[in-house]
């Protein structure tokens, strides 16, 4: 594609946003002519929920073809080419095993929406067939894994968006010019809640076998061989280590990503202090915390603070999730839907610090995320949420877990050695392989 095109299309991004949301007919319906240099051929590697809804995000995008679709989930895998051809006139081909999707010539770029554990490989050997990825969030399951993902997108040159969709959202984004106009004044602290019933994770049931048509073995991939139970597969994996992190890496990276982007910050913590507990659920089969409180002590004098109370929907400010970010002047807070300032009070004056204001916005994040990483595949500039933020963000999530599962409470990060100051969390930053997976030692 010729250079201006590049341009035109990097700096007219939030009028292409502003067109897919005002008229998504007209992209859904795919009745536009693309020149074939401007189309993006994209293949998806884990079907079911989120990965299908992102995979739709990218389809209201003309230019946008669905080639390939992979699961391990014979079932899964028929019902979506169906609905792809029915709905979105796109016939992709099917695959049970990534590789082989991942050695089709065609596809520029794949989209892996699978559980945490199964983000490290797909994203490391898809970049190195050439192949851009949009990969979900967390960024991957592990410290380890993060590192080596980002490796592999710089050594090989690959554009990488993490799912971290808030980043492209119309209300953080003018929440951070809010904030960065020095309209708050200097910021202190970023509290930051999420609280949802959901997190207090599947009721408990007995083994069984897996279901006809599943490659169980193959969904487990590199992680410890267990029995199937249906609490630990579709819709429920995250909380169990092996698969992922709980509240804390499903909300917990969205959430401590607004508040380090608030102070723009691009480097982990070098410290973490958590509290939790697993909480007396005799029901439920779960893993990991559904109860935490966590510090983030930063420099410059800025605190981030996070906590969740799983199995409950309410919070400050009458949010079941959120962000003040707390300034000198006043108080932002916001969720997804919109934001509000709550200003100091100056008694000297008799009168509000600042003025109250507002914003709200329906725009669909998610789609503006998409659209940012197509644009950028185009112009090979950086998307919004790159590699490098997805692994900065995903350390903090981990950080806070590992302080928990490590009975350690509070741990200083050593950025040069790549550890903690303590012998059991430092058992956690890389996975073990289940043969005959590889975590590769290097890309």
């Amino acid at each position: 594609m010729k250079n201006s095109r590049r341009k035109f299309l990097h700096h007219s991004g939030l009028a292409i946003a502003g067109s897919s949301l005002a008229f998504p007919h007209i992209l859904s319906a795919k009745n536009w002519k693309v020149a074939p240099s401007d189309q993006v051929n994209v293949g998806l590697i884990g079907c079911r929920q989120r990965g299908f809804a992102v995979l739709k995000d990218h389809l209201t995008m003309p230019e946008v073809n669905c080639v390939a679709i992979c699961d391990v989930d014979e079932n899964v895998l028929n019902e979506k080419k169906a609905e792809l051809k029915d709905k979105y006139n796109q016939d992709p081909k099917v695959y049970l095993d990534f590789r082989k999707l991942l050695e089709q010539k065609d596809i520029d770029a794949v989209i892996i929406g699978t559980p945490d554990h199964w983000h490290c490989l797909p994203s490391v050997y898809a970049c190195q067939a050439g192949k851009d990825v949009y990969v979900e969030k967390p960024m991957a399951n592990s410290i380890a894994e993060c590192d080596l993902m980002v490796a592999a997108a710089n050594k090989y040159n690959r554009i990488v968006q993490v799912g971290q969709q808030q980043r492209s959202g119309e209300v953080w984004n003018a929440a951070m010019k809010e904030i960065w106009s020095g309209k708050l004044g200097k910021l202190r602290r970023a509290n930051i809640w999420a609280n949802f019933n959901y997190g207090l994770g599947p009721k408990k049931v007995s083994d069984t076998p897996a279901p006809n048509g599943v490659d169980y073995d193959f969904w487990l991939g590199p992680a410890a061989t267990l029995p199937f139970n249906d609490s630990r597969f579709h819709g429920s994996w995250r909380f169990f280590w092996d698969y992922g992190g709980g509240l804390m890496t499903d909300w917990g990276v969205h959430l401590i990503d607004m508040a380090l982007w608030a102070r723009k910050i691009e480097t982990p913590p070098k410290s973490v202090l958590a509290s939790g507990t697993h909480g007396e659920f005799s029901d439920r089969s779960t893993e990991t915390f559904n109860t935490m409180s966590v510090l983030f002590p930063m420099e410059d004098d800025y605190l981030i603070q996070w906590e969740h109370t799983a199995g409950t929907q309410n919070g400050p400010y009458g949010r079941l999730y959120g962000i003040a970010f707390v300034g000198e002047n006043g108080t932002l807070v916001a969720d997804r839907r919109g934001w509000e300032i709550y200003p100091e009070w100056d008694n000297a004056k008799k009168a509000n610090k600042i003025e109250e204001s507002k914003f709200n916005s329906e725009a669909n994040s998610t789609v503006l995320h998409a659209q940012d990483f197509v644009n950028c595949i185009k112009t090979r500039e950086q998307p919004s949420c790159n590699a490098e933020v997805g692994r900065n963000v995903a350390l903090y999530a981990h950080f806070a877990n590992i302080a928990l599962r490590s009975g350690a409470y509070k741990l200083n990060w050593d950025v040069g050695k790549g550890k903690f100051d303590h012998k059991a969390a430092n058992k956690f930053i890389t996975p073990k392989y289940r043969s005959p997976w590889e975590l590769p030692k290097a890309v």
